[in-house]
């Protein structure tokens, strides 16, 4: 019943139970189970994060690490909660990292393409700090700092990279690819405003975009303070070392952020839906339903909570 609450909203639980299982149970009782169990399996996790915090943990040497690449990706959504408004979900994810042979939509030829597999999920309804320890205990439980190879993707936030340098600190830094392409193509447009769609608009964006795919930063940087338009270069100056896309490339990292972003999206379909309003508390308790439900942890949070 939890896990269902985890994947369905209430009443949609009570249809599966209805035609599937031929059980009657009204979505009041099944919210009522899933507020009792959610506690539980909030506060165990909580629990879990202050064993393994930065402080108690203690990392093998380095000799020791394993081979598996892991990989870290960083987003945010928005939630409404009941007497305080619309609030940002940060959601983090922990993943294997494993490349295969397809097109590439960029270069239109067969590359070596790196995606995230095995995928697994966190999410706090607060602030950085109270994030940066759920994220630390998910790469803990899933061996990311004892990886000799990792990296982290993200978009533009200072937020995402001050934990990354908390979770992270020795790994790749990426800013996700297609964010920095929509930030290209709006400085293409802030260049070019009364033709947004002209020729002169669309040649100086493929142009650039030559040099975002190839990591020639300095080049946008350089075209952008030429029009003196700091204001746009600075986006680029601040994540120029995290845009050095050729080199990610033929290490076979991840240049997207998919993940995550799909993660947010499926956090934002159960908690989110035509109004849905939730107490502070509930909340959290289904955000971590959620996020076992959707990394397939659930039987295994709900053994060790037992």
């Amino acid at each position: 019943m939890v896990w269902l609450s985890g994947l369905l909203p209430y009443q949609q639980c009570e249809q599966v139970f209805k035609f599937i299982g031929e059980r009657l149970i009204p979505p009041s009782s099944i919210w009522r189970q899933t507020q009792r169990h959610g506690e539980r399996l909030h506060a165990f996790v909580q629990q879990q994060q202050a064993q393994v915090s930065v402080e108690r943990i203690i990392l093998p040497d380095a000799i020791h690490d394993h081979n598996d690449r892991k990989g870290v990706s960083i987003d945010g959504g928005m939630v409404n909660i009941r007497g305080q408004g619309w609030r940002e979900l940060k959601v983090g994810t922990v993943f294997d990292v494993e490349t295969r042979w397809e097109h590439n939509p960029q270069t239109e030829e067969l590359d070596e393409m790196a995606h995230g597999v095995n995928v697994h999920y966190t999410a706090v309804l607060g602030t950085r700090e109270t994030f940066t320890p759920a994220l630390w205990a998910l790469a803990v439980e899933h061996n990311l700092p004892t990886a000799r190879e990792r990296a982290i993707v993200g978009d533009g936030a200072l937020w995402i990279w001050n934990v990354a340098e908390d979770v992270c600190p020795d790994g790749r830094q990426i800013v996700d690819w297609y964010h920095a392409v929509q930030k290209l193509a709006a400085a293409a447009q802030a260049l070019y405003p009364e033709e947004a769609y002209a020729k002169n608009c669309q040649r100086w964006f493929k142009d650039m975009k030559k040099h975002l795919y190839h990591g020639r930063i300095h080049k946008i940087i350089n075209a952008l303070n030429k029009r003196e338009r700091g204001d746009l270069s600075q986006y680029f100056e601040r994540h120029q070392r995290r845009m050095q896309y050729h080199q990610f490339r033929e290490e076979c990292w991840p240049l997207g952020s998919g993940t995550v972003e799909s993660g947010v999206k499926q956090f934002k379909h159960r908690l989110t839906g035509a109004g849905m309003r939730w107490e502070e508390d509930n909340a959290n308790e289904m955000v971590v339903i959620r996020a076992a439900v959707l990394g397939n942890d659930f039987y295994d949070l709900w053994e060790a909570a037992a």
